[in-house]
């Protein structure tokens, strides 16, 4: 049975699905997958309020995604030590994720937030001139 959120989660699967199809530049890529994953933490954070414990799981494990693909595009040689710092940041991140849902701690998914909204403006921060020369290293 299709309900009106499994209609709107299929929408907005698709249009994620359109959006990173149509990402020009490495730089918009890891753009909308750090601002993927800071969306479906709100969202996953949600769940844990209304103790929808299936839902706020598969949250989660595409958070963990997200982050892991973060990670695997970083190149520890060109990026030196920021890219090593991305590293363990992400790897905080995906660790802490998974301690937050196991133990359904709220402050654990804005910690996570926290950090990767500050990795996003950071990126964001990037000046429009040098966007075309980032490599896939977020």
């Amino acid at each position: 049975m299709h309900t009106p959120s499994h209609a709107l989660s299929s929408y907005r699967q698709i249009r994620a699905a359109g959006q990173v199809a149509a990402a020009e530049t490495p730089y918009r890529l890891v753009q909308l997958l750090l601002g993927g994953a800071l969306e479906r933490l709100a969202v996953a954070k949600g769940h844990l309020e209304r103790r929808e414990i299936g839902p706020k799981g598969e949250q989660v494990s595409r958070i963990a995604a997200i982050i892991d693909t973060l990670n695997a595009s970083l190149d520890l040689e060109q990026g030196g030590d920021v890219a090593r710092n991305l590293r363990d940041l992400y790897e905080w991140a995906t660790a802490r994720l998974i301690e937050a849902n196991l133990r359904n701690d709220a402050r654990g998914f804005d910690e996570v937030a926290r950090v990767l909204r500050e990795i996003k403006d950071g990126w964001d921060a990037i000046p429009e001139a040098a966007r075309n020369r980032v490599p896939a290293t977020p």
